[in-house]
């Protein structure tokens, strides 16, 4: 377990990275803490929430993971839970993840709650650039359909680029909520409004993404059926030239002794200028009809 504790004018941070269950035991006892808020610390993938505990205000939230993989269609291995335990003396927070933002933070806070309104910030962040990568991805999706036919499209990165949008709403959805519960002094009250707004715009845009993901589906079901179509009626001309000359060779093509154009001087050229004669009609036909 790595622990880091800083202490400020008016409140002390605690911060747990990869706590064991005993360690969660002995803080959870020097806090006055509720011991069942352990079950939601140490379960994997737990979505976000917030809740007042006696003295404290207990919050999960959830990070982008920056090492996610392209594959991925679960909480857990998309996002890093990171929990809250704040009130006006304290603030700990306990995450088994690495989080770089942690690192970074300054050392001017006058409240716990700046500091809280902080690291929510940061957590957000996070998401910043996998919606951009996601969108830049749509794009590429969309110029391989329309300016490539859609044959060097893969189904399966679509169907994962669109799983992992829809969890990331799914938990900033969840962060809004959170959000919204919480109470901050008047100082800070333009700040949270402005995270709301951020987590605001971060769902708008993976409104898009999704719907994206979605246009794009279905316009590569149709290219994909317009090629099948193609291909049926190149087929389907083909069958139209071919049948009635086929019929004309299998007639002709029968051992019978008494057929009387078996022994016609030009029956040969005759039968091939009738086959070319029904050519030159099916094609002024489809041509017409404007078939091809």
């Amino acid at each position: 377990m790595s622990k880091i504790i800083k202490v400020y004018n008016q409140f002390r941070w605690t911060d747990l990275g990869r706590p064991t269950r005993e360690e969660l035991e002995t803080l959870t006892k020097a806090h006055s803490i509720d011991l069942h808020l352990l079950e939601d610390i140490l379960e994997y993938g737990h979505l976000p929430k917030i809740e007042k505990v006696k003295d404290y205000t207990f919050i999960i939230l959830r990070a982008y993971a920056p090492n996610a993989k392209e594959n991925i269609t679960a909480v857990g291995a998309l996002t890093n839970k990171i929990a809250f335990f704040i009130n006006e003396t304290d603030i700990v927070t306990v995450h088994r993840a690495d989080f770089e933002f942690l690192k970074n933070l300054t050392d001017d806070y006058a409240t716990s709650e700046a500091l809280m309104m902080d690291l929510i910030n940061e957590i957000l962040l996070t998401y910043e650039k996998p919606i951009e990568q996601q969108a830049d991805k749509m794009d590429e999706f969309e110029r391989a359909i329309f300016l490539k036919g859609g044959q060097y499209i893969s189904i399966e990165s679509l169907y994962y680029q669109k799983s992992k949008a829809r969890i990331s709403k799914k938990v900033l959805q969840l962060s809004q909520t959170v959000l919204n519960q919480i109470t901050v002094k008047p100082e800070l009250s333009s700040l949270l409004q402005d995270t709301k707004e951020t987590i605001l715009s971060y769902l708008l845009q993976y409104d898009e993404v999704i719907e994206d993901a979605n246009t794009i589906l279905h316009s590569y079901m149709s290219v994909t059926a317009q090629r099948s179509n193609d291909a049926v009626k190149l087929l389907t001309i083909f069958s139209a030239f071919f049948l009635p000359l086929t019929f004309i060779a299998g007639i002709y093509g029968m051992n019978f002794d008494y057929m009387p154009e078996l022994r016609w001087e030009y029956g040969y050229f005759i039968t091939l200028g009738v086959m070319v004669l029904i050519s030159v009609i099916i094609l002024s036909w489809f041509k017409r009809k404007k078939i091809i």
